[in-house]
């Protein structure tokens, strides 16, 4: 196919969306699909389907440079202990991965098949906003057990994995999910959402491994540079992502998202009816 300009525009839009949406708890997921909605590349389904979820390794990346030295056990500038410290971090999001990954990889197709659609994103968004806004009503005055990612034990690590199986269905948000569990069983926002973080490197790049696999390496030029343009502009945004989040949840909690996800999901259930969805409209 020949690569115009509008193609590589709607390119950094998607790149532009799932930069934001990744790292914030409203589900890219969910994000990239409304938006496929709308905007159509002009390339092959099956591209489109392992382009939707490569492009997620530009925002992993954003995290790995953001972390590196956090997240490297050999750096020479750690002492002994620090480096100790950080492959036990890596220990406890490697064991927090094993549920996902039992459940995701063979369930991964059927998932695809039945999941995938804008109606369960939409139920999913907006009952996800609701599970923020009473967790965090109940958890006002609550004094977290965990204030540093540091100090998340390897139990907590394996129940926010078990949330993260609750990701597998459009619409849930990885992040949401996992800081939400993080939350409720005693880390604070900033230790919940720092170790969502780091839990998505191991599960992002299995991910896209696979779906690397399933598409093969027969790739015409223009696909290459359209999954380029469309990680590096994830990677871009996803540092300013990122920083604002960390930024923003040291003063406020997580309601303010919670009530995007009911409006957006309700928008889209909106928009689903009026057009005549043959699921909602029976």
């Amino acid at each position: 196919m020949d690569l115009s300009i509008g193609e590589l525009l709607k390119t950094i839009l998607i790149g532009v969306v799932e930069g934001l949406t990744e790292w914030l708890p409203i589900s890219s997921t969910g994000h990239m699909i409304l938006v496929d909605e709308f905007v159509k590349l002009n390339v092959s389904k099956q591209f489109m389907d392992m382009f939707l979820i490569v492009i997620q390794l530009g925002a992993i990346l954003a995290v790995v440079v953001l972390n590196f030295e956090k997240l490297n056990p050999f750096s020479p500038w750690k002492t002994k202990l620090q480096k100790r410290n950080t492959l036990t971090l890596w220990f406890k999001v490697i064991i927090a991965c094993i549920p996902a990954a039992a459940v995701g990889i063979p369930l991964n197709d059927w998932m695809e098949e039945n999941l995938m659609t804008t109606p369960v994103v939409a139920a999913m968004l907006i009952l996800y906003g609701v599970l923020f806004i009473i967790v965090e009503y109940f958890n006002r005055y609550r004094i977290p057990r965990f204030n540093s990612v540091d100090f998340i034990d390897f139990k907590t690590a394996l129940i926010i994995g078990v949330f993260q199986v609750l990701a597998l269905v459009p619409g849930t948000s990885r992040s949401g999910a996992t800081i939400l569990g993080g939350i409720l069983f005693g880390a604070s926002r900033v230790a919940a959402t720092e170790f969502t973080f780091f839990l998505a490197i191991p599960v992002m790049f299995g991910a896209s491994l696979i779906k690397i696999m399933k598409f093969g390496l027969d790739w015409s030029g223009s696909e290459l540079t359209i999954l380029a343009v469309g990680m590096i502009t994830a990677f871009v945004v996803s540092i300013l992502s990122i920083k604002f989040l960390l930024m923003y949840i040291k003063k406020n909690d997580f309601t303010a998202f919670g009530w995007y996800r009911i409006v957006l999901g309700l928008i889209v259930l909106g928009y689903l009816f009026f057009i005549g969805d043959p699921i909602l409209n029976g």
